[in-house]
């Protein structure tokens, strides 16, 4: 059977088994997730009380571990009173995946609870600025460095030492340190963002540049292309889709940093609601929440994956997906 599945993908074609596989990505862990969740047999260590029966402190919908559980009922059929009856289940952290699916929607039409609360799509958007403006004002310096210290050899030797070692220092670390100079809303977040990306982005787009063909640059300068022109008419040119690449991946990495960001200062965006969500125990619209910046995080990567097969089209090492 285990044979036979990869034999059958095979003789399908090339966008079928892209399409299949990728579809059968995400089935799996899904369908592992509905196992846990709805097979008791499987992973249940609690107990939903149903009926409290004698146990004084019982009440339905409660969790109880499943020896704490044996041991009232078991004192209760001592003491000749009623035994208490439920349910396996599992922890509170750990919803079913249609309770995720309802909070998913109901995140966007039931209002906030409490006077501090916040709609999702408003933390969501906000959460985007956030992003957007961290990674925009990264790029600004880190692919002139990045791109400058590839090309020329005596300004990279004198730029990624220290490049090399700053990159090694947690971006929040320097958390308090940003609330102090930019104030407690959304600049120490934004710059967060930046940190935890120029230093990378830097290291990461010179690279690329070292991988240009030396002889395009040597027949360049024997031409009489310097400075400017060098970088504008043969350097960027001839790494636009390596360095359209990178920029998807390092775009990712500033979303990781995001979550730690929006917690320095005052808290806000798609934190803000995830926090409040697990102090009222809503953990299915902590999941919901977390699922979302996915969702939006790898829409957006195939979206510009998407675009750069129409920019560069003569490029073939750009990604199928």
């Amino acid at each position: 059977m285990s044979l036979g599945f990869p034999a059958a993908i095979a003789h399908l074609p090339e966008s079928r088994q892209r399409a299949l596989l990728a579809v059968g990505s995400f089935l799996l862990p899904i369908l592992v997730w509905c196992m846990i969740s709805y097979l008791p047999f499987l992973w249940h260590p609690k107990v939903m009380v149903e009926e409290p029966g004698g146990v004084g402190y019982f009440q339905a919908g409660m969790l109880i571990d499943h020896a704490d559980f044996a041991e009232q009922a078991r004192q209760m059929r001592e003491q000749g009173l009623a035994l208490p009856s439920g349910i396996p289940a599992n922890p509170i952290y750990l919803p079913a995946p249609h309770l995720v699916a309802k909070a998913f929607y109901t995140g966007f039409t039931t209002p906030p609870q409490g006077r501090d609360g916040v709609w999702l799509h408003e933390s969501l958007w906000h959460s985007i600025q956030i992003i957007f403006w961290g990674f925009v004002i990264s790029s600004l310096f880190g692919v002139p460095l990045g791109i400058l210290g590839g090309t020329y050899t005596v300004l990279g030797r004198l730029q990624e030492p220290f490049i090399e070692f700053f990159r090694y220092l947690p971006a929040p670390a320097f958390g308090a340190l940003a609330v102090a100079v930019l104030g407690i809303y959304d600049g120490p977040k934004i710059a967060i963002i930046v940190i935890g990306t120029f230093f990378q982005q830097v290291l990461v787009i010179a690279n690329t540049t070292r991988k240009l063909e030396i002889t395009l640059i040597e027949a360049a300068r024997t031409l009489g292309t310097r400075g400017a022109r060098l970088i504008t008419k043969v350097v960027l040119p001839g790494i636009l889709p390596d360095l359209y690449r990178d920029q998807r991946i390092l775009l990712g990495w500033a979303w990781t940093y995001l979550i730690v960001a929006e917690l320095i200062g005052t808290s806000s965006g798609i934190t803000w609601y995830i926090t409040q969500q697990a102090r009222y125990q809503h953990f299915e619209n902590v999941y919901a929440a977390i699922i979302i910046i996915g969702i939006i995080g790898f829409g957006s990567d195939l979206l510009l994956a998407r675009l750069g097969r129409r920019l560069f089209p003569w490029d073939r090492t750009q990604e199928r997906k």
